[in-house]
């Protein structure tokens, strides 16, 4: 096996520069894990009031770098900078979360009395050594969500970070040596798949918790497959489905902030939650199902909707909705998704393209089986692209699969045991949600579809660290983050204890 992997990143909005360059190394890994390995005793005795105080440290250092940490995002992963900015603020608010009663309730010291009058007693221990590997499209955010409660239980961390945001993980480790975490307490590796692997199956390491694709978490399973006893959270993919009802043209009321109408709040959560962070985020919209009485209307509407929306460089003002794509190859593996759905008999109501995609805050004019372009009067590199709607007949698990990228599907039915069945046409659950002002069918969507998160009158882009987060079947593995994340960072030790009687 090689020892060393050369890794280089550049921004996607002007692929000319390069953000980082560096190279990865088994023996670097093998280090920083011996390092938290040696660390992990001493920082599972400290008093939890001493790791809260460095949290809480932590919270302070991300909170005042922020925007230099939101900039960085933004160069080398290519969101705009607004979003950059939320993901940054996103650090602190985790800390926040954790330390709040409902979470740190759920992992709680207890005591009950036992049979014969025996004291039982259940502490939660910390693991040990635990790996974070990070995804690149919130390269910040969701690594962060795994090691605050990891550091807060007890845990030492070994830090991966994507080999596509190398750069942003380089300054997490050093605003963690700013916060003062002691050394061996968060380790910072570099690597591309072989450190990867290696470090996932590591005989030191006690946990892998991992955010990303699908076929990196079977990889993760399958390396660990002989390691019952070790901790493996993944939270992965999702090919999210939208159910529109046909009540929504008829719904009294205002939604939104915006205090639209139901039809066209409906039409603005589905563009926002198909096409933010252009298409990147596994809770993005990939599938719309609505009814036949009001599918023609909505899907004109949609893709109306969807032309409008500028793309550009993340850090262009003013700022654009879409920045680029994060590489060449998932701007081309979008592109591909368009066409093999077109091949089989999709039709493409708005065709994603390259043309002119660089220059922001034009609007397109185009119509249904149109490109949408935004006018430009010079060429660009970056990995831009234009949002893209198709149409198909149904949504079936023969056909499914995840295309990471600005790209949402539209299928019509007749009734909502239909509907249902078409959401439910996936071997991924992550994320789902219903457009109703109907109280009973809502109960009824909310029952059958199987997904981890299921809104109702807001998109499926988005959640709240204060609920657990995470999905079924090919979307993670049943151990949700979010509020939840505490519990796959420590475990219970159960005690009877026989006192004396004399």
């Amino acid at each position: 096996m090689a020892e060393r992997e050369a890794i280089e990143t550049r921004n996607p909005a002007r692929p000319d520069e390069v953000v980082w360059r560096g190279e990865a190394s088994i023996s670097a890994m093998e280090s920083a894990v011996a390092r938290a390995r040696a660390a992990a005793p001493a920082w599972a005795r400290r008093p939890e009031s001493e790791r809260v105080a460095l949290l809480e440290r932590w919270r302070e250092v991300t909170s005042a770098r922020a925007e230099e940490l939101a900039q960085l995002i933004t160069r080398e992963m290519g969101k705009t900078l607004d979003e950059s900015r939320a993901e940054a603020k996103l650090l602190g608010d985790k800390v926040t979360v954790t330390l709040d009663e409902i979470a740190r309730a759920r992992v709680r010291d207890f005591e009950v009395t036992a049979p014969g009058g025996r004291r039982g007693e259940c502490r939660f221990r910390p693991y040990g050594v635990l790996t974070v590997i990070g995804p690149f499209n919130f390269p910040a955010h969701l690594p962060n969500g795994h090691w605050v409660p990891a550091l807060l239980l007890g845990n030492t961390v070994v830090f991966k970070p994507s080999d596509r945001t190398p750069a942003v993980g380089e300054m997490l480790g050093a605003l963690a040596r700013e916060a003062g975490f002691p050394e061996g307490v968060f380790e910072v590796v570099q690597g591309g798949p072989i450190v990867s692997r290696a470090l996932a199956s590591h005989a030191e390491v006690d946990g892998v918790l991992f955010t990303g694709s699908w076929p990196v978490g079977r990889a993760i399973l399958q390396e660990n497959i002989e390691r019952p006893g070790r901790i493996v959270a993944l939270e992965l993919g999702g090919s999210n489905p939208v159910l529109v009802l046909p009540d929504v043209a008829t719904a009294c009321g205002q939604y939104g902030a915006s205090g639209a109408t139901l039809f066209d709040h409906a039409v603005s959560e589905c563009v926002r939650g198909a096409f933010i962070t252009t298409g990147q985020r596994c809770t993005c919209t990939r599938r719309i199902v609505v009814h036949r009485s009001i599918g023609p209307r909505f899907i004109e509407a949609i893709v109306t909707e969807a032309a409008k929306l500028t793309v550009g460089a993340g850090d262009s003002a003013p700022a654009p909705f879409m920045g680029p794509l994060v590489s060449r190859s998932a701007r081309e593996a979008a592109l591909s998704f368009v066409a093999s759905r077109e091949a089989a008999g999709a039709r493409v109501h708005l065709r994603p393209t390259t043309d002119g995609a660089a220059i922001a805050h034009g609007t397109s004019t185009a119509s249904s089986g149109q490109s949408a372009t935004t006018p430009s009067s010079s060429s660009a590199s970056g990995w831009f692209l234009t949002p893209g709607v198709i149409e198909v007949d149904r949504f079936t698990r023969e056909s499914d699969c995840e295309c990471f990228g600005p790209v949402v599907q539209v299928a019509m039915s007749d009734s909502i045991d239909d509907m249902i069945s078409q959401a439910n046409a996936t071997d991924f659950g992550l994320a789902a949600a219903v457009f109703t002002a109907d109280d009973a069918a809502w109960s009824r969507c909310l029952e059958q579809i199987r997904a981890g998160c299921v809104n109702r009158n807001c998109g499926t882009a988005g959640a709240s660290g204060r609920l657990p987060f995470g999905g079924l079947g090919r979307s993670g593995n049943l151990r949700p983050a979010g509020a939840f994340s505490v519990d796959y960072c420590a475990f219970p030790k159960a005690s009877l204890i026989e006192s004396s009687r004399a």
